[in-house]
């Protein structure tokens, strides 16, 4: 095996054991305060899918967020962490219950349905 391939494998390694930031957060349109409220076991990831769809034209979850983002352009919306989940130290753990909650609370609290967001009230 070569260095490269030795140091392309343990890149690899170490990316995969590395804990990714999992958590609930929010895209707002800022000229309106329009959001979206979501989750996701790894944000940055989530970040960088939703632009890649939002930016082709691809993102069909939320249809009125598409149009805006096209209307008005990536530069006139913010992706803000709300909430960052502490993973705790069992190798094993999966965020998903503990985002869900997480999520409902922040939904709760925000209430973006309707013309305060782009939540579906049924996705709760």
């Amino acid at each position: 095996m070569s260095k490269k391939d030795a140091w392309r494998r343990e890149a690899r390694r170490r990316y995969k054991e590395t804990v990714q930031p999992a958590g609930v957060f929010e895209l707002r349109h800022l000229p309106t305060g329009r959001v979206l409220l979501d989750s996701s076991p790894n944000l940055p990831a989530r970040f960088n899918r939703m632009r890649m769809q939002l930016d082709t034209g691809t993102y069909v979850m939320h249809p009125k967020l598409q149009s805006d983002w096209k209307a008005f352009g990536s530069d006139q919306f913010a992706f803000t962490v709300l909430e960052e989940l502490e993973p705790p130290d069992t190798p094993s753990w999966n965020s998903e219950d503990d985002r869900e909650a997480l999520l409902e609370l922040w939904l709760e609290k925000v209430q973006p349905f309707g013309e305060a967001g782009y939540n579906r009230p049924q996705e709760r």
